[in-house]
């Protein structure tokens, strides 16, 4: 099916606004979105999931028009609590259709982050009281038309409908492409990062690309990865990760190599940092003003800066590179000052296609990871 069909049939039922946080499942999707231009629809890319019911809220207090939601089922935790505090029929009733990607899906080989997420999708969507059709490339323009049918029942009641969109539903057409201006690789950044950080620190990466490419890199340039603890999941959460880990033991540096659409997710963890201020705790945000790992759909902050924002916060000193002269420069002075710091790092959208994925389970990183700290506390003490 072409994703501009399925924008059609959605137009059909009075849908006018459309809002998430972009999947690679629904990649199809999100660039026909995009290529309309809001031309025909208003289109928002928000922080997290759960904001995107809150626009979709807010749009049909004000218009009474429902507004469509997409999101990968990894985000549908994000929706729990203002799904149920706020949209379910019990409380406010207010009607929204979900398009999920369903990542992990059962039966599937996917990504070990996906594998459990993808088991509870169609669970967590019954607990949650929303109505759901799952559709795949075999699903008909008809199917489409007599599912909105339903769906638009629910939505006069109150309620909520999903389509569930298994890997392969929409066929690729004209694909949105767009540069954000940058020329530092990021791959080549993240070499020159693990070349300043890597044999003094610990490092927790975020989710997609960024670890992916630090585990190829590290294996490359130290022969090993076990000082990288990849956080495959649970996007927007790697700085709190390392923040646990520094302040568990003041005496070990902590890198927390970031992306800035994981760290506008959650960007209230900046704040919190800052308050803490860890002395041996190193921020670096990867910027591309995009989610790449999921086709590359630009953020909803995109020609922003986050240094501004960790400085407002309370970050002691913050940084902006734009070239690897300047990662190095940062690195050297926020050692040297040994205070809560953050360095931004301004790259171009590009990847490698032949970028591997990480051999080992997340299970057997965490082991090899945590047995690299173990044999540095007994060199320690020894």
């Amino acid at each position: 099916m072409k994703a501009s069909i399925f924008l059609k049939e959605i137009l059909d039922i009075g849908i006018r606004t459309i809002t998430g946080v972009p999947d690679s499942t629904l990649k199809q999707f999100c660039d026909a979105v995009q290529l309309d231009g809001g031309k025909v629809f208003r289109h928002y890319v928000t922080a997290n999931e759960g904001a995107a019911v809150g626009l979709a809220t807010g749009e049909y207090l004000a218009s009474r028009r429902p507004c469509l939601v997409y999101l990968q089922n990894s985000g549908l935790g994000n929706i729990i609590n203002p799904l149920a505090s706020i949209a379910n029929q019990e409380v406010y009733g207010i009607p929204m259709l979900f398009v999920v990607g369903w990542r992990g899906e059962p039966g599937q080989k996917d990504e070990p982050q996906h594998i459990y997420q993808g088991k509870v999708t169609c669970e967590l969507l019954e607990v949650m009281d929303v109505h759901y059709s799952i559709i795949d490339e075999a699903t008909t323009q008809e199917q489409i038309k007599a599912m909105l049918s339903r769906a638009k029942e629910l939505l006069s009641d109150n309620r909520q409908y999903a389509f569930i969109v298994k890997k392969g539903t929409f066929d690729k057409e004209n694909e949105y492409a767009w540069q954000n201006g940058h020329t530092l690789v990021r791959e080549q950044a993240l070499k020159t990062i693990l070349e300043n950080v890597y044999n003094d620190s610990y490092i927790v990466s975020t989710t997609g690309k960024i670890s992916r490419e630090l585990y190829e890199q590290s294996d490359a340039l130290y022969g090993n990865h076990e000082k990288l603890f990849m956080t495959v999941g649970g996007m927007g959460h790697a700085s709190m990760i390392a923040y646990g880990m520094a302040q568990a033991d003041e005496s070990r540096s902590i890198v927390c190599i970031d992306g800035d659409g994981a760290v506008m997710m959650h960007m209230g963890a900046l704040a919190f940092i800052a308050k803490q201020a860890p002395k041996n705790f190193l921020h670096i945000v990867i910027n591309n003003a995009a989610h790449e790992s999921v086709g590359a759909m630009p953020t909803g902050f995109s020609g922003q800066t986050y240094s501004q924002i960790a400085a407002a916060c309370g970050y002691k000193n913050t940084y902006t590179a734009r070239t690897e002269t300047e990662i190095v420069a940062a690195i050297s002075d926020a050692k040297r000052k040994s205070e809560l710091s953050m360095i931004e790092v301004l790259v171009s959208l590009e990847s490698r296609s032949d970028l591997g994925r990480p051999k080992e389970s997340a299970r057997e990183n965490k082991v090899h990871f945590m047995g690299a700290v173990l044999r540095s506390e007994f060199k320690d003490r020894t």
